[in-house]
């Protein structure tokens, strides 16, 4: 695939983000906006004739994407073929070309001892340039069966299962308790990493397309799981993993201490509704601001703040700073646990003069002022001996903080929808239902995404967005 020679004669080249001095002030995606394809098909050159292309294995793409067919589609200038080869794995790119962490290019075979093909950046031109010449089109639906499909939830994996369901010819509604589709996709990424205007342009094609959505909704509250068996011949509950991790230490009642979606949310609402910054209390404004826990939420939560004008912004990490290069015991082609600047470390770096990132730090105590608003964090150091956490004596320490986000991850969907149902669940608290056939202990209801595995990335919610529409299929087909 590509140029015989490419990968010997080219080096690896990433499409950059827009310079960090213009960027931090405003909420416009960081990417340039613009693609250099010259570059990109000389990157698409890269990709070797691999034999075993690990990319499109399950460690590297979870929904099988046919990377080198496009990388060499798009080297030979093949553009929309290149986008037809896209689709048929990815029902929408132009999210995980943005999102993704891109797990295809830790198992790039090139990656073994040179930098990886810039796999997500050619992802993401392939489908800007599908919008920009008009090639996506609203596809639709020439025959309906006589089944009726409700999906509740409408991130990445409700909107899969939505989408395959619709165009095998079922008629499906979306259920979303928020005001807007797309949840994780809508409030949980900000606007910097996902325009909204990019969500509703596949919303508006799906709607276009046929498929139904319904806002404002919370199902297990407002409309039972008993109703909707009752008006619908199967249901798919792609709730998301929203029930977040807490720090239940001293003081934790303190005013100001926050989960990092509810931080998010808010500000991305208030951008949405009033196309200004959230200024709440929940506003990192002239503040201190402290995130616990790291990932892409809390770099979302730095890249925010940043923007709020915080006074200064630091994040503690529990676990030791990753290395520069794979260890030993972190082998190809896993995912690499190596150390990265994302955007917002970028950012805060280039403000306030150094990484915001504090490693082996544990949070022991909060502090609060007379009027029970947090003023503080007391920490100590750990080490990890034989993988147990220990301690380091002498190592206290005290942090101003006026907000404080806890981006610890999530444990688990909330569970009024699913005591509703009366469905069983696992031993981490997810809808239980085996993978391949997503069905959960109550007939016809089925479930998929985060709900049902536990929090992942928006990749693995389409694949399994795609896996429940097959399962539902069937299960219409044979009833």
């Amino acid at each position: 695939m590509g140029k015989a020679t490419g990968f010997l004669e080219l080096d690896r080249q990433v499409e950059s983000y827009r310079e960090v001095d213009i960027r931090i002030k405003d909420y416009d995606e960081i990417f340039s906006g613009s693609h250099n394809l010259d570059q990109l098909q000389e990157q698409g050159s890269r990709c070797m004739d691999c034999g075993v292309p690990f990319c499109q294995s399950t460690t590297g793409c979870p929904i099988d994407n046919l990377i080198p067919e496009w990388n060499d589609l798009v080297y030979n200038n093949e553009w929309q073929e290149a986008l037809e080869r896209l689709e048929k794995t990815n029902n929408f790119p132009e999210f995980t070309g943005r999102v993704c962490p891109a797990p295809c290019e830790g198992s790039c075979v090139l990656g073994l001892n040179n930098p990886a093909v810039t796999i997500k950046n050619i992802e993401l031109a392939i489908v800007d340039k599908g919008f920009e010449e008009g090639w996506i089109k609203p596809k639709l639906i020439k025959s309906r069966t006589d089944k009726k499909v409700v999906v509740v939830g409408s991130g990445p994996a409700g909107l899969a299962a939505a989408d395959e369901l619709n165009q095998m010819g079922h008629s499906v509604k979306v259920y979303e308790r928020s005001d807007r589709i797309g949840g994780l996709l809508m409030y949980g990424i900000p606007n910097m990493k996902l325009g909204k205007d990019v969500v509703d342009r596949r919303v508006d094609l799906l709607k276009q397309e046929g498929v139904e959505f319904v806002t404002n909704i919370d199902v297990g509250k407002d409309v039972s799981t008993d109703e909707l068996q009752n008006n619908f011949d199967a249901v798919i509950f792609t709730t998301g993993a929203t029930k977040a991790r807490d720090l239940p230490a001293e003081n934790r009642d303190a005013k100001g201490i926050y989960p990092a979606m509810d931080y998010l949310t808010t500000n991305t609402k208030s951008l949405l509704d009033n196309g200004i910054p959230d200024e709440s209390q929940l506003s990192a404004k002239g503040k201190n601001v402290i995130v616990i826990g790291g990932g892409d939420t809390g770099t979302d939560c730095i890249g925010t703040s940043l923007r709020q004008g915080a006074k200064s912004i630091i994040n503690f990490e529990l676990m030791s700073q990753p290395p520069e290069h794979r260890s030993d015991s972190n082998p190809w082609p896993e995912w690499p646990v190596i150390f990265r600047v994302d955007y917002g470390h970028e950012e805060s770096n280039k403000v306030f003069g150094k990484d915001p990132r504090r490693y082996q730090l544990l949070t022991k105590a909060f502090l609060k002022d007379s009027g029970g608003h947090v003023k503080g964090i007391k920490t100590i150091n750990v080490d990890f001996v034989d993988g147990k956490l220990t301690e380091v004596e002498g190592t206290e320490k005290t942090w101003d903080a006026e907000l404080v986000l806890l981006s610890m991850g999530f444990l688990s969907p909330e569970h009024y929808l699913s005591d509703d149902a009366n469905i069983e669940l696992d031993e981490r608290g997810n809808y239980q239902s085996m993978h391949g056939e997503f069905n959960t202990s109550r007939k016809g209801v089925f479930s998929a995404g985060d709900c049902r595995r536990g929090q992942s990335l928006v990749v693995w919610a389409i694949n399994e967005g795609r896996g429940v529409a097959n399962s539902v299929n069937s299960f219409l087909l044979n009833s």
